[in-house]
């Protein structure tokens, strides 16, 4: 994965003009509707991205000045914060995703390069360093851009993000036992093999031969991530591809 907080920041501004895109030309209607995530309408989805840019923010502050601030003051506070924003009109959703995501990437542009190699940490998961923060944005917007079920779908993800991302969503499932087990090889353009990941099931036993799934990076990603059920992937032998547990 590419650490430089430069190259970073322009990809999340980049993924960020696709978003903004999109939900420039959502109607209050729309915003109200359904999501692809289960309980979430799209208003939820946009203030939740809009309170993510606050608390990643929160992080950079954080690395800049040596003083710990929390992401989030607890996982009740951003709960009910997008509980309380989901419902907003329009143009206010968008409003407000547009000046939390500037005032994101303004806090990025002023941090000093010896910043961005400072430990801070989420409200979850393991600490890490500053400049990876921009990459929990990028995944953020990318994903969560799909999950509006409007106009933008996996296969409109950026080559260089669905590898990165792979590798971080993979490397999540290797180290558990509640997941299939499986071998899964990422072909490129070529039809071969540029990523290959093995998780071996606990319940299947470890030395058990996993089955061979495989297809282009964006569907493995979008399968692995819970936003496709995998049917168009192939795997060896027949069959289907087994349903993944959440990865987050």
């Amino acid at each position: 994965m590419d650490s430089h907080p430069g190259r970073l920041r322009e990809r999340v501004e980049q993924a960020t003009a696709r978003l903004m895109a999109t939900v420039a030309g959502l109607r209050d209607d729309q915003a109200r509707e359904s999501s692809l995530l289960p309980r979430w309408s799209r208003g939820h989805v946009l203030t939740h991205l809009a309170r993510n840019a606050d608390g990643l923010r929160n992080l950079l502050i954080w690395a800049r000045t040596g003083l710990e601030t929390p992401q989030y003051p607890s996982p009740e506070a951003r709960e009910a914060a997008i509980e309380a924003g989901s419902a907003r009109p329009a143009a206010e959703l968008a409003g407000d995703l547009e000046q939390s995501a500037a005032a994101l990437a303004a806090e990025a542009a002023s941090l000093p390069d010896s910043a961005w190699g400072a430990a801070v940490h989420g409200i979850s998961g393991p600490g890490h360093p500053a400049w990876f923060t921009l990459f929990r944005r990028l995944s953020e917007v990318e994903i969560h851009h799909v999950d509006l079920g409007l106009s933008y779908e996996p296969a409109d993800w950026p080559g260089e993000f669905v590898t990165d991302e792979l590798d971080l969503v993979a490397g999540n499932f290797a180290s558990r036992d509640d997941v299939p087990g499986c071998e899964v090889e990422v072909k490129g353009p070529d039809g071969e093999p540029v990523q290959r990941f093995v998780f071996r099931s606990a319940q299947a036993g470890r030395d058990t031969d996993p089955v061979t799934i495989s297809g282009p990076g964006w569907l493995v990603l979008a399968w692995l991530s819970g936003r496709d059920d995998g049917t168009a992937l192939s795997v060896a032998g027949g069959g289907r591809a087994p349903r993944m547990p959440p990865w987050g």
